[in-house]
């Protein structure tokens, strides 16, 4: 759906973008990174707003600067707001389905449809500018979505949004990406962004440090030995017998049931740990890899 092929992009003597290569494909993907990054610039060339310096943009099989065939196809809610405040949250999000295209009918349709998905069909005839936050980031949401568009970009579409709100926000973008739209979420928070995708696109000083699964990406860093922790009956046995057969390099007694464990080879590692229980005796309760989470991979990626 979306690719960059060598892309760079200068402000003057200011990188936005170094030489980022990378291909998104349908479902939720986040774009991560410290504030700087090249988030936004990235946002920017796939949306068509700026043109690389170097290399190419390619949306839906064609270049997307200045693109109107480009932009039918794409919704964008940008980080910063520009509303027209004396409209109320109905009559912006019609306006925008006119726009799109709608005729006076379909349009108001399609805009009750989207607002009754963002939860904001109640309150959706108060003025914007007595909006709050979060209410400004759910309208943002119907009106990128009113079009029905095959791509949505999404810059740092959870802020300011309640527990609940984040929640419900993240429920509608599961919806549009089992229904195969291509979803870009930009965003610095790394434990709300994996709770919506494993995949990831993650930029630091303007350069692409990674992309893909989180799992993939960090099997892929052997400098760094995967940590499990493991929930077990008799754990000094479980250690025990774990490093006997080499597929950990070292494991460490949590407690009476715990103990973590250090692999460079999970594969070896998973396939022989349901032998535990015949060869050492020990039952396994439970597992999970700390190095599996966002925010490990993000560290280890950044620090190298």
């Amino acid at each position: 759906m979306i690719s960059l092929t060598g892309v760079s992009r200068w402000y003057g003597q200011v990188i936005g973008l170094n030489d980022v290569t990378c291909e998104i494909q349908p479902g939720v993907t986040a774009l991560l990174g410290q504030n700087g990054a090249g988030k936004t610039t990235l946002m920017r060339l796939v949306t068509g707003q700026l043109r690389p310096t170097t290399g190419e943009v390619n949306v839906l099989g064609v270049d997307p600067f200045a693109n109107p065939e480009v932009y039918r196809r794409m919704g964008y809610c940008p980080d910063s707001d520009s509303f027209p405040e004396h409209l109320s949250g109905r009559e912006f999000v019609v306006r925008m389905a006119r726009l799109a295209g709608f005729d006076a009918s379909g349009a108001r349709a399609e805009a009750e449809k989207r607002l009754v998905q963002v939860g904001m069909a109640e309150r959706a005839d108060r003025k914007l500018k007595g909006y709050s936050k979060g209410m400004r980031q759910r309208i943002k949401l119907a009106q990128a979505m009113v079009h029905d568009p095959d791509i949505i970009l999404l810059d740092e579409p959870l802020n300011g949004l309640d527990p609940v709100g984040r929640r419900h926000f993240m429920d509608v973008l599961r919806a549009l990406a089992a229904e195969g739209k291509t979803i870009i979420v930009s965003s610095h928070v790394l434990f709300e962004v994996e709770q919506m995708t494993r995949s990831i696109v993650l930029l630091h000083h303007g350069r692409l440090l990674a992309s893909g699964d989180v799992s993939q990406i960090r099997a892929l860093i052997d400098r760094h030995p995967h940590r499990v922790r493991i929930e077990a009956t008799r754990p000094m046995d479980l250690a025990a017998w774990l490093v006997s057969t080499g597929v950990v390099s070292g494991a460490q007694v949590l407690g009476e049931d715990r103990l973590e464990v250090q692999t460079r080879n999970t594969d070896q590692f998973y396939s022989a740990l349901p032998s535990a229980e015949s060869e050492c005796g020990s039952s396994i309760i439970g597992f999970d890899s700390p190095d599996n989470s966002m925010e490990a991979v993000y560290q280890y990626l950044v620090a190298r």
